[in-house]
């Protein structure tokens, strides 16, 4: 239809009566682009940290795929390649390992923490839960698109990582998958950590109010989740493997990749003794008496360790669930 102008009524009278074209939205708009806006310098500091790494660890693999093909294997043959292993990559897996294993926690204070508690020190919470936006809304907003960003780019640095890694896993570390670092930055492990640090660091920032307060109890609790982890969880995370064998018989021979973690001597029947027992005075009499035979080795096969990453993924994440959930509850039913 042609539309006509009034008489009397200036040229482009009619047009600029026209209501304007909606304006285009971006992918963000509405609470997301609020919650983009006021922490865009650590979201778009995490993004660029993933780019970075993965890319760092795909050129990494070039050379060492280079160095596995030139001595024939992708699986260490002992002695000399082992040793050239060490003084070509020890140095490069020990700062990746050190950098993934740091990254969980940087999310957890600089990310975790402040992400609710600057809000409340700055009063802004206030003015937006006082508008048209209901405390639920906002809370979903305010967690949903950190936490997934988080989610993904941990998953995008694990799983290059476990590509760059998984190929020489026999030599990182003399292939010691539980000590070396490799059980906490591969597999589903760095996602479940980085996903619970920064859950602790929210629920602190929502509990104490601060945001520096909130960071230094959010690094407190980081190093005591790395000391109770390693301790006590990790190693019982799976049943631990034996292997006998005379006691004066040639060591054990464990399956390729296995992580030895202790050893004992034994009864015929299996009773165990410390691997100290009837080391002194009379040895061969002491033996008799207890009736050791015997030495026992104790180990996690290699084939134990997705199952193990697994398990322990699964615990973070239920208890990041359960942390996240006392979060959303506090939001709503208590002040902010």
């Amino acid at each position: 239809m042609t539309r006509t102008r009034a008489a009397g009524a200036p040229a482009g009278t009619a047009d600029a009566a026209a209501p304007a074209p909606p304006a285009r939205r971006g992918l963000l708009h509405g609470l997301p682009w609020l919650v983009w806006h006021r922490h865009r310098a650590l979201l778009r500091a995490a993004l660029l940290i993933t780019v970075a790494g993965c890319a760092t660890f795909a050129y990494q693999r070039l050379g060492l795929m280079d160095f596995l093909h030139a001595h024939g294997a992708s699986a260490p043959a002992g002695g000399r390649v082992a040793t050239d292993f060490q003084n070509s990559f020890g140095a490069m897996f020990d700062n990746d390992i050190q950098v993934l294993e740091l990254l969980p926690v940087l999310a957890g204070i600089f990310l975790g923490a402040p992400l609710i508690a600057s809000e409340q020190e700055h009063g802004t919470v206030k003015l937006v839960t006082t508008q048209s936006v209901s405390r639920g809304r906002w809370i979903a907003a305010t967690l949903g698109l950190p936490l997934a960003l988080v989610v993904v780019c941990s998953a995008l640095l694990s799983a290059a990582f476990t590509w760059l890694w998984s190929p020489a896993h026999a030599l990182v570390g003399d292939g010691d998958w539980m000590q070396s670092g490799a059980f906490d930055t591969t597999g589903p492990v760095p996602v479940a950590k980085t996903l619970f640090l920064a859950a602790c660091g929210i629920a602190l920032g929502t509990l104490i109010r601060r945001v520096t307060a909130a960071m230094a109890a959010t690094a407190v609790l980081a190093a005591v989740t790395a000391l109770v982890w390693g301790e006590k969880v990790r190693p019982a995370l799976g049943p631990l493997r034996s292997v006998s064998y005379p006691y004066h018989g040639d060591g054990p021979r464990l399956p390729a990749g296995s992580v030895r973690i202790d050893d004992w001597v034994s009864t015929a029947d299996g009773r165990l003794y410390g691997y100290g027992t009837c080391t002194t005075g009379d040895t061969g009499a002491c033996r008799a008496r207890l009736g050791i035979v015997n030495r026992v080795t104790q180990y996690f096969d290699y084939g134990q360790m997705a199952g193990m990453q697994w398990l322990g993924a699964g615990i973070l994440l239920a208890l990041a669930a359960v942390v996240l959930g006392c979060v959303v509850w506090r939001a709503q039913r208590r002040p902010l």
